[in-house]
């Protein structure tokens, strides 16, 4: 990936994250924003969300889709690039995943009977 496309993907991501984290309430949940993925040609921005909490996400991603708008003119204000990229929310598990992973290997090491 080149450098100026690495660069607008840490811009877009850090404006979407304080945009969502001002504008948008989640009852009981910690939303951020893992990743973000903008196309070449600037026109698409796939992003990736992390929830912790009682949500299980699909509330939470149909709530990013209805302020999908809202973010994008939000987005359009601070980053002045060609095309203001249209937003597609993705829900990201990495983190879960990778706490399970980390049990696993906890488990592991310990002898069959002692499961704390």
């Amino acid at each position: 990936m080149k450098h100026r496309q690495l660069r607008v993907n840490e811009l877009v991501k850090r404006e979407l994250s304080a945009t969502i984290a001002r504008e948008i309430n989640f009852e009981g949940a910690l939303v951020s924003v893992n990743a973000v993925d903008v196309t070449p040609d600037l026109k698409s921005a796939h992003v990736f969300v992390s929830i912790l909490g009682a949500d299980k996400g699909g509330g939470v991603i149909d709530k990013l889709e209805a302020h999908r708008a809202a973010l994008q003119a939000e987005l359009s204000r601070h980053v002045v690039l060609k095309y203001t990229p249209h937003l597609i929310f993705h829900l990201d598990e990495s983190i879960k995943r990778g706490a399970r992973v980390l049990e696993i290997l906890d488990n592991l090491g310990k002898p069959d009977g002692q499961d704390e």
